[in-house]
Formats: structure tokens, sequence, C-alpha cells
């Protein structure tokens, strides 16, 4: 090694007691390990049966990287945050939140659900939803922790802007304002990932613009990671850095550029697509769901194999408002 290499190393035990060279910076100490992936999925796949949804996924989300999962009606989006939440165990491969396994109630995941129907009469006000996101499994926080509880639940909210409402009853809320008070709950925990679950569901196009803007920025405060379900990317294209594309088992990765065109589409779908761009909107043709120019599907929900359905008191209360979902 010349004398510029050498410089450039410096010697360190290897597993079996011998010596190897490892670079060293200018000031001649090693430099620090490069961070883990906020997500990272090797060679996953997912099945129920004989019925793959997605084969051989690999994907690392970078700490503050904002990705959008789209595809068709039971194509496995849904199902890809239950394996990150820990609810659903991968057929094969791995999935890693900031190099640890998926588990139930993981302190670096936020989830943002479906804007959901509140049924009349639940006592629940703004503030006890985004307090779950504090001491939802936990009880007898005693007299300081309720202190900070308190407190914690008032930043969220400031956070989000929803001060005027937070201590109305859901049930008097509309729609936007739920699910602001969803993503206060969801970055209580201060989380490193946020996985959001068609959170702009049968929202208008005002309430959809400030949930996204409320997610947009906090990914840029905090370097908060975004995986984000949706049947259509509009309302978030100008958000997004990275498309992860899933339908019929297989699946493509890169920028809505690469990955929404004609021909990258159509060789997913093994049949004609279309991907127009109607002032600066994409509208996609030929899929099976019918879009319109603003992007929304039509289809009807059929759901993915494993996703609780109406019935199921596991199920999620949601209104499908005539847009397709998983």
């Amino acid at each position: 090694m010349s004398d510029i290499a050498a410089a450039a190393h410096r010697a360190a035990p290897a597993a079996d007691g011998t010596l190897v060279a490892q670079p060293v910076d200018d000031t001649g100490h090693s430099p620090a390990p490069a961070p883990e992936p906020a997500v990272r999925l090797e060679s996953a796949t997912l099945a129920f049966g004989d019925r793959i949804l997605w084969r051989e996924l690999n994907l690392s989300v970078e700490r503050g990287e904002f990705i959008a999962v789209l595809g068709p009606n039971g194509s496995g989006k849904t199902s890809l945050l239950r394996v990150l939440l820990g609810q659903l165990a991968l057929s094969s491969g791995t999935a890693r939140i900031a190099g640890a396994p998926p588990r139930a109630g993981h302190p670096d995941i936020g989830y943002i659900p479906q804007q959901r129907t509140i049924d009349a009469g639940v006592q629940l006000r703004g503030t006890d939803l985004v307090g779950l996101g504090v001491d939802g499994h936990r009880w007898g926080l005693g007299l300081r922790g309720r202190a900070e509880r308190r407190r914690k639940v008032a930043a969220a909210i400031a956070d989000v802007g929803a001060e005027r409402f937070a201590k109305a009853p859901l049930e008097s809320m509309s729609g936007g304002e739920q699910q602001r008070l969803r993503v206060a709950q969801a970055l209580i925990g201060d989380p490193a990932v946020l996985l959001c679950d068609e959170p702009l569901l049968s929202l208008d196009l005002a309430s959809q613009q400030l949930v996204s803007g409320l997610i947009d920025a906090r990914r840029h405060r905090h370097g908060t990671s975004v995986l984000f379900v949706t049947h259509e990317i509009n309302p978030i294209l100008p958000l997004v850095d990275r498309v992860l594309y899933l339908v019929g088992g297989k699946f493509r990765i890169g920028t809505p550029d690469e990955v929404m065109t004609s021909e990258v589409l159509s060789e997913l779908y093994q049949t004609e697509v279309d991907v127009l761009r109607v002032r600066g909107r994409l509208v996609v043709v030929g899929t099976g769901d019918t879009m319109d120019a603003l992007g929304t599907a039509g289809a009807h929900c059929h759901g993915e194999p494993g996703t609780p359905h109406a019935g199921d008191p596991s199920a999620e209360l949601t209104q499908r408002s005539g847009r397709a979902n998983e």
C-alpha cells in the first residue's frame, strides 16, 4: 500500500482477530457509518395461498423521502403498510424499520388511516383522539404523566393548526378537520416513518391540499420518511420523490416521470395504457379503473386478501364515496 493509501486507512480488528485497513477522514478518524434507511425491504414477497401480491420487492426509503404507493385494487398497497406495522408477516424476504424488524406499537412509526365516518353519539373529542397517540395502550399515568400528556397533545394540535375545533366532538367536524387531528395523532410520538393509507379519501380539494401540506411540512422539518398509499397521484404529485407502483405481482420504482409513463404501465398491466398530462395533471386510461381528468378512480372496491372487511370487528368504519380503495 502506498504512503497516501496508508494514510487514508487505519487498522482495525476483524472478526477473526486479524487487522484490516479501514478508511479514515482528513482528521485521521474513521467516518461515522451511514445511517440505516428509514425503511428497507429486501427480496420481500407477500402471498395469500397461490395469489402473490408482490414478489422479490427491494425498496430502500431514505430519511425525509416521500414515496407514493400506487396501483389498482388488490395489488397489495394496504398490505405493504400492514407488513411495516407488524400486522402481517412476509412470505419470504425481510423488512426493517430504522434497522429493526417491524412490530406492533413500533415507536418509530406513525400511521394515518383513511378518513372514517364517526358514529353519531360517540362521545369523543378531538383532544381525546390525539391523546390516543400518547397513551392509547396505557393506563394509570399519574399526575406528572397526565401533565406531560396534556403538553404533548396541545403541542401536536398546535402543529396542525387545529386549536379552534380540537375540543369539539368528532361527529361535529368536517372530514378535513378530522383528518387534521389524525395527522396530529400520528405525529405526536415524533416518528421517523409516517405510513399513510389513503389519507385524502373523501376529502374535498381544499382539505386534500391542507392535509398533504401538513405531511410534507413535517417531513421537511424533521426528516420524517413518508409512504403514502393512494389511488391518485395528482394531489401529491409536487411532493413526491419516487413512486412505487404495484400491479399483478409486479412492481416498478422510480421518479413519477420514470414510472408514470404509457410504456411502463402498459408493461406492468400487459395491456395498452395511456398516460396523459392535462393542465399539469396525470390522466391514466386503460388500466380497468375508470379515471377522470382529476385522476379519481371510480372502480368498485374488492379489497385485498387479509384485509378486514365490513362486519369484521377490526374493520375501519370508512365511507367509500365513489373511490376505489383497498
